[in-house]
């Protein structure tokens, strides 16, 4: 940007629309709902209310993993929330989460029900009501937790930062890309380094950790993030290449990836799920089967 042209900031911030951009159209600087809209309530106590975003995915894949184990009371409804309409602007959702950011749990068992609201607090309420994937010893709870933590606080920078100037900025600018390329390649390192020397993050077995971070740094790795791998050279990391691909592997990680998924082949999106079923006959191959032809 030449010097004549350089933006400067006025005294006071206007709001001033359209800004540009993907999701310029919901984005606002108050919060509250926007329209009444009550939130759908299926069979289970459990009900999520999310899209297949990495936030998303964390949820549905802890979901996942604990039914795996045999918790058959963390069966669960995940209806979608469709951000880019401005579902969670509804008055129903902003009750669940004040934020109005995806994903948000409400726990029916309790009465009043539960809501549970910022990803990293479903997992650690979801590993404290089930009693898994959160070590009980305090030394190991406690790096997990660690970890689980500067995920919640980095991964801002990979999203809102590297994401939105790389891929839904209105424009490509050189500044904010470099800045933020260079600070998710450090967290990247960060992660690096601590794979080198145990096979998950919390130092002991799989945890919520592992789930947390996947989702976001491992998808990136992964080349499924913004269609930056090249240009971030996610290869060369190669410990969490290794942790990446294992925790990929794993079918309760391939089932979660696939609830309220919209984007991607249509034998992959499960727009809702409410029965371990419906990864067989709910896909939107199966229930769209003209998208496919």
């Amino acid at each position: 940007m030449s010097e004549e042209n350089a933006y400067v900031p006025p005294r006071i911030w206007q709001w001033e629309q359209p800004s540009g951009g993907a999701f310029a159209s919901i984005n606002r600087p108050v919060s509250g709902p926007t329209h009444d809209a009550a939130l759908p309530v299926g069979k289970h106590p459990l009900q999520l209310y999310s899209m297949g975003t990495p936030n998303g995915v964390k949820v549905t894949v802890m979901l996942e993993e604990l039914l795996a184990l045999g918790h058959t009371a963390a069966e669960y409804d995940a209806w979608l929330i469709r951000i880019s309409e401005g579902d969670q602007f509804g008055s129903g959702f902003v009750k669940a989460n004040p934020n109005s950011k995806i994903p948000a749990l409400m726990d029916h068992a309790t009465s009043p029900p539960t809501r549970v609201f910022e990803s990293g607090a479903i997992l650690f309420y979801l590993a404290e009501r089930f009693g898994e994937l959160l070590p009980s010893d305090h030394v190991e709870r406690t790096e997990a937790l660690n970890w689980l933590f500067w995920q919640m606080g980095s991964a801002p920078y990979l999203g809102g930062g590297f994401g939105h100037f790389y891929a839904y900025a209105p424009e490509k600018l050189e500044y904010p890309i470099n800045r933020f390329a260079m600070e998710v390649k450090r967290q990247l390192d960060v992660l690096d380094r601590r794979l080198a020397e145990s096979r998950y993050l919390g130092g002991g077995d799989y945890t919520i950790a592992d789930i947390a971070n996947w989702a976001w740094y491992g998808q990136l790795a992964l080349g499924r993030l913004y269609d930056a791998g090249e240009f971030l050279q996610v290869q060369e990391y190669r410990h969490v290449q290794r942790w990446a691909s294992e925790i990929d592997a794993r079918p309760a990680v391939e089932r979660g990836r696939m609830v309220n998924r919209t984007f991607g082949e249509p034998e992959t999106q499960l727009h809702e799920r409410h029965d371990a079923r419906d990864f067989e006959t709910q896909t939107q191959d199966k229930i769209d089967p003209a998208r496919t032809e």
